[in-house]
């Protein structure tokens, strides 16, 4: 199979500002549940609730810095590192710095709403 993306599905996102998600590959743009694929630019002070995924997020940092919080462990990914959030983990990103972060954020099987658990009370 051979599929070109002419460009993103551009997906709200959960935070308490706003921030860009442009999915490549995934259930809304290329209508794939086995992965998804898609850049994303976070604002700084952006932050979005704790989740418990049922997916596999491997996120590698473009530019900036993404913090991840875990329950074990925090975590700064500056630009050009990457991180891997293994199923069943719960983890919550942010971007606390000047200028935000850009990442691109891969998900085994792709994201969806009804397989990322947010944690209830901070929606």
């Amino acid at each position: 199979m051979i599929k070109i993306i002419q460009s993103p599905a551009i997906i709200e996102a959960a935070g308490n500002i706003p921030k860009k998600i442009e999915e490549y590959f995934g259930r809304v743009n290329s209508d794939s549940g086995d992965i998804s694929i898609a850049r994303m630019q976070s604002p700084a002070g952006w932050k979005e609730p704790g989740q418990t995924p049922e997916f596999d997020e491997y996120t590698v940092v473009l530019s900036g810095t993404l913090k991840v919080e875990t329950s074990k462990d925090v975590f700064y990914v500056h630009a050009g590192q990457a991180i891997l959030i293994g199923k069943g983990e719960w983890v919550s990103y942010s971007s606390p710095e000047t200028g935000g972060a850009q990442y691109i954020a891969v998900c085994l099987p792709a994201f969806s709403p009804e397989t990322v658990n947010r944690d209830i009370q901070n929606q």
